[in-house]
């Protein structure tokens, strides 16, 4: 059935604004605002028209993915759209969810909207897991931050040659730091216990995120499995790659995989006038980050340690080729833009940037594989 309507929907928490663009062009209708509530959708479907005979979109946002589901469900076909790349025309000072559901359907007509990954359950799953041990990362550093800034105010330095937040660090901090003031005792004691929760916290999560692995599907264990072939990418790591990313042949080139994370040189160029500046960081931060992390690994020179040779044992041939094929490509790589007196920081952006193309092929590589075995089966 051909598509005769297109409908744009501006999303919130408590409602959600409605508009219809005819295939044929014309004005852009707009039907109105609605409850965000299951009902009102189902009845919102029954009102527009048949099943199959439209499609709606909305952009990616707090609200997740719980509308997309439900339209799917429904029978929809439903586009979520990433916001910052929806088209708006210069000097429009004027923006109502009115107008932002007229331009979602106006753009989804003709075909002016970027449409966004959206993740099967599983996926989506692992990813909130993962992120929730990043969040719980962010605020051990925060507690630990609190703990030592106080500690330094007032003078209270561990002996030398002991090393921060150790266990040996942490009962120092405990047994000997004392204060005289009532009030200062009980301060420390309380950065002190949210400094020791956190490690707690982020033990769980990560007990947490093993078990997840091991219930995984089949393709996603298999994946992790062999990105961890190459090097700085240990567990979590993948997992992390895994959970953002999601199907990593969905990705035409490495290239768009590089984009994706923000990873690409920024430009600007004109006429005669080429002009490029640092990354975009367009793209998804999370992925980013722990390709730098990884990336940081290749400055040492390209040996196969023995954590490695155990991780790589069990993979196929062409995944090994690939990893080992990585080690020594970027090991070179970082060492040749540090001799042209580029930051630290820059070389290992750039050598991040050429590890999402290796995370690219070994992920290719990974599905092909399984596709064949299904093929054969």
């Amino acid at each position: 059935m051909a598509i005769e309507k297109f409908v744009g929907l501006d999303v919130h928490a408590a409602t959600i604004a409605v508009a219809v663009a005819e295939r044929d062009g014309g004005e852009v209708r707009v039907l109105g605002t609605i409850p965000n509530q299951e009902a009102s959708i189902r009845k919102l479907v029954g009102k527009i028209g048949p099943v199959g005979s439209w499609k709606a979109c909305y952009e990616a946002g707090p609200t997740g993915y719980v509308l997309y589901w439900q339209l799917t469900k429904l029978g929809v076909p439903c586009v979520m759209v990433a916001p910052t790349l929806v088209p708006v025309k210069a000097g429009d000072r004027v923006k109502t969810d009115r107008r932002d559901a007229e331009r979602l359907a106006r753009g989804l007509r003709a075909r002016d909207l970027t449409p966004v990954w959206v993740p099967d359950a599983a996926h989506e799953a692992l990813r909130d897991l993962i992120r929730a041990r990043e969040a719980a990362k962010q605020d051990q550093l925060r507690a630990r931050h609190r703990l030592g800034k106080f500690l330094l105010r007032h003078g209270r330095r561990a002996p030398e040659k002991m090393r921060a937040w150790t266990d040996k660090h942490l009962d120092w901090i405990r047994k000997e730091v004392k204060f005289e003031q009532f009030a200062q005792q009980i301060t420390v004691d309380e950065y002190l216990e949210e400094v020791l929760h956190q490690a707690q916290r982020i033990a769980r999560l990560e007990a947490a995120i093993e078990e997840a692995i091991k219930k995984a599907p089949e393709a996603m264990r298999e994946l992790v499995a062999a990105l961890q072939a190459l090097r700085g990418v240990a567990k979590l790591t993948a997992v992390s790659i895994v959970s953002e990313v999601g199907q990593l042949s969905r990705f035409a080139t490495p290239r768009q995989l590089m984009a994706y994370c923000g990873a690409v040189p920024s430009e600007h160029s004109s006429g005669e006038r080429t002009r490029r500046g640092g990354i975009t960081k367009t793209g998804n931060s999370h992925l980013r980050r722990v390709l730098v992390e990884a990336a940081w690994s290749q400055r040492q020179r390209p040996l196969l340690s023995p954590t490695i040779r155990l991780r790589q044992e069990g993979l196929s041939a062409e995944v090994v080729e690939i990893a080992t094929k990585a080690r020594h490509r970027l090991h070179r790589r970082y060492g040749r833009l540090l001799a042209r007196g580029k930051t630290k920081q820059q070389v290992v952006t750039a050598v991040a940037r050429e590890l999402a193309g290796f995370v690219w092929a070994i992920g290719v590589a990974v599905e092909r594989q399984a596709e064949t075995r299904k093929a054969s089966a």
